[in-house]
């Protein structure tokens, strides 16, 4: 049964969390996943350790945890075999379970995750000819009901944890074997439905098949603001994950007052799901607008700090035939982005459906006039291949598997995971 207590308050705006950094276990045990040096030194000082020897031992297995990618305490060799036991029976590091890998014809991979306390959320990975895109949940649920999105009809239940957050990437790496070579317990690929043969490639100089990260899966970056730039700040950090902060991408339906703290605090990229030109329809597809305007947002992107034209802010616009994809809408997101001068570029997503979905896509016709407009204004206006529309892994149709599969359908797939496993 998944552990209630320490839900966060549903809201149709402005969710009121519940603050926590680790998901409690039945066992007892402390997961380290997703904390910084400084409270894992906290945490060994609590457990007895003196202080000295506290912010040694938090040196090492931080390097471990995330430089390594290590999930027991046995296989970090630097640190004394009486020390190890000792870890064990107080700390844990977790990773999310993985309850369902699935594969798209496209190369698309999703999985549907599960958190120590029962509830289930997705992450996606998408290859490209020269990039590899980890799109990384925010949220158990989503708050913002935006009509065209499949996770805004779920309930919003908690926050993800800084580890829930990071150990997506951790996962990642895990299945795509990018930890340093002698990383000790590695997840084997199977877990995720990946094929070794079939994963050779480098989309970077690295040879790293994870080359970006964006937050873009379920719920809404913004609203949990605090636990995500905690866990970009390890993806970050030089002795940790260490990807570059221009490779990270946040995206958000426009929660205005945090936006400036995330450029300040995180630094990252930023994507505005903006998706209409007037009052009208914004209200009606993205409902956050009756709260924070399209003027108030813009403004906002304005005063984005470290936004350029070397770091364009991206508006992401999903096409919905008869909606928002006339020529006249075209020419009104132009003047828009001329008005505020915002350094911008505009991402045209297909609709992808749904079932219940009341919107349809724009004709393929409709969407390359649409883009057409606006690059004869200047500004890059590119139109987004839909990926992973088969597994239900493309732009707005993120909504857990375990919703739409019976309870026997997951413990027969629990159950073939783990004959695989041996």
């Amino acid at each position: 049964m998944a552990d209630t207590n320490l839900m966060q308050i549903p809201g149709h705006i402005d969710p009121v969390p519940v603050p926590r950094d680790v998901t409690p276990r039945e066992d007892g045990r402390v997961d380290l996943l997703g904390l910084p040096r400084p409270r894992i030194a906290e945490l060994f000082a609590e457990a007895g350790l003196d202080a000295k020897a506290a912010k040694l031992r938090a040196k090492q297995v931080f390097h471990w945890l995330y430089h390594r990618g290590v999930t027991e305490f046995e296989a970090m060799t630097d640190i004394a075999k009486t020390m190890r036991p000792w870890l064990e029976q107080r700390f844990v590091i977790g990773r999310p379970e993985i309850v369902l890998a699935q594969h798209s014809s496209d190369g698309t991979r999703k999985w549907l995750l599960r958190t120590a306390d029962g509830h289930e959320f997705e992450m996606v990975f998408i290859p490209d000819a020269d990039r590899g895109t980890l799109c990384v949940s925010s949220q158990v649920g989503c708050t913002l009901n935006c009509r065209f999105c499949h996770t805004g009809t779920m309930r919003l239940v908690r926050n993800l944890t800084p580890g829930e957050i990071v150990g997506q990437v951790m996962l990642a790496r895990d299945s795509l074997g990018e930890w340093p070579k002698g990383a000790g317990d590695m997840r084997l690929a199977t877990m995720a439905g990946l094929d070794d043969e079939e994963d050779e490639g480098s989309y970077s100089s690295d040879g790293r098949l994870l080359t970006n990260i964006v937050m873009m899966g379920m719920g809404e970056p913004l609203y949990n603001f605090d636990n995500v730039r905690d866990a970009l700040k390890l993806v970050m950090d030089g002795d940790g994950l260490a990807l570059s902060k221009r490779r990270i991408t946040l995206s958000t339906s426009g929660v205005v007052p945090m936006m400036a703290r995330c450029g300040e605090e995180i630094g990252v990229n930023l994507a505005v799901s903006l998706h209409a030109v007037s009052k009208d329809v914004r209200d009606e597809i993205v409902p956050i607008n009756r709260k924070f305007g399209i003027e108030e947002l813009l403004q906002a992107c304005a005063d984005y700090p470290g936004a350029s034209n070397a770091r364009r802010i991206t508006f992401e616009y999903v096409m919905l035939k008869d909606k928002n994809d006339s020529d006249e809408d075209a020419r009104e997101l132009v003047r828009l982005i001329k008005q505020y001068k915002l350094p911008a570029k505009v991402n045209l997503i297909p609709f992808n459906p749904w079932p219940g979905a009341i919107y349809e896509c724009s004709a393929p016709e409709r969407i390359r006039r649409f883009s057409e407009i606006v690059f004869e204004a200047g500004i890059s206006a590119p139109v987004r291949t839909p990926r992973g529309r088969d597994i239900d892994a493309a732009c707005g149709q993120l909504k857990t598997a375990a919703q739409k599969m019976s309870r026997a359908e997951l413990d027969r797939l629990a159950d073939e995971k783990q004959a695989a496993l041996g």
